[in-house]
């Protein structure tokens, strides 16, 4: 792995920058709760490194990044084809940018039915080259590829990146009259902020070599449902169940003594549907456990969504 760079924030101009993608459990709405709860080391400078285990939009990471002076950071997800999102947009904007504006000026030609059309098309073709692409190579189809999903990201229903078990992306289409497909202002943001940035995709192990205790972790891992409908794990075809909340709770304990790590992970509360359920408040009882306040869709109707308590759990 090549070296990581410095990353000055008075040398970046990126005040603007925001996740390109809208994603499942996405922090933006939290970042200025999640901000209150961030370690004294990270204002402080002590703190060197940044790392967030699974990473999804990135939001937490565009608010750290663009507030504090750290030395190295670190991106992880399970993800491939988001880590390769993140990697094109690092490496190749304008060409990303490119196909972008050609998508977007194909759709636009079209009546509403024929866009319709248009995205089951390349939603099929994204899930069909899935099978033998060569997630490695940062060539022009890696740049086509994360263009189509940025795309099908941008114009499906409700905007979210959604696969079924075989790993396929499968949200219909939304049918909106002006969706905005290529934000060239905050794609060259976004870019100029990954400079010097690894970016790895593997478990939430895969970072561990590089972590000591000037580092802070930030851990969104797939949310355990709050109601028997709830899938707040279908980013991924992997699944998150109980028993992978609780490997994780012991590798945050790892992080945590073994290291000297500071670590903050978000979770659902469980209390939000039974409020006898204390299945994270048991498997974090050493720890601060705080609640923050999101609006979530945990329900089909949507007269019942709204304000549901989260929980963030740091060590320090």
């Amino acid at each position: 792995m090549s070296p990581v760079k410095t990353l000055a924030k008075s040398q970046l101009n990126t005040s603007l920058a925001k996740p390109f993608l809208k994603w499942v459990g996405g922090k933006s709405q939290l970042r200025e709760q999640f901000s209150s709860l961030y370690p004294t080391q990270l204002k402080t400078g002590e703190i060197k490194k940044y790392f967030e285990l699974c990473t999804g939009g990135g939001a937490i990471f565009f608010d750290v990044i663009q507030k504090f002076d750290l030395n190295q950071i670190f991106l992880n997800d399970v993800n491939q084809d988001l880590i390769l999102a993140y990697r094109v947009i690092q490496c190749h904007p304008w060409e990303l940018i490119a196909e972008l504006v050609h998508l977007k000026e194909k759709l636009f030609q079209l009546e509403i039915e024929q866009r319709s059309e248009l995205f089951y098309q390349i939603r099929k073709e994204y899930n069909q080259q899935r099978i033998n692409f060569d997630y490695q190579k940062l060539s022009t189809e890696a740049i086509k590829r994360v263009a189509w999903l940025i795309f099908i990201n941008k114009t499906c229903f409700n905007g979210l990146y959604r696969t079924n078990k075989k790993g396929d992306f499968n949200a219909p289409f939304g049918r909106y009259k002006n969706p905005k497909i290529c934000d060239q202002e905050n794609l060259l943001r976004v870019s100029e902020i990954l400079q010097g940035v690894t970016l790895v995709s593997g478990s939430y192990r895969s970072l561990d070599k590089f972590i000591d205790c000037q580092s802070f972790i930030y851990i969104d891992p797939p949310y355990r449902p709050i109601t028997k409908t709830a899938n707040f794990t279908a980013y991924a075809k992997s699944r998150f169940n109980d028993a992978s909340q609780v490997e994780l709770s012991h590798y945050y304990a790892h992080l945590s003594e073994d290291y000297g790590a500071k670590v903050m992970l978000s979770n659902s509360n469980p209390h939000n549907s039974d409020p006898v359920d204390d299945f994270f408040h048991d498997l974090y009882c050493d720890y601060k456990i705080s609640e923050v306040y999101a609006t979530r869709m945990i329900n089909s109707d949507a007269s019942k969504r709204g304000k549901i308590t989260e929980l963030v759990i740091t060590n320090y």
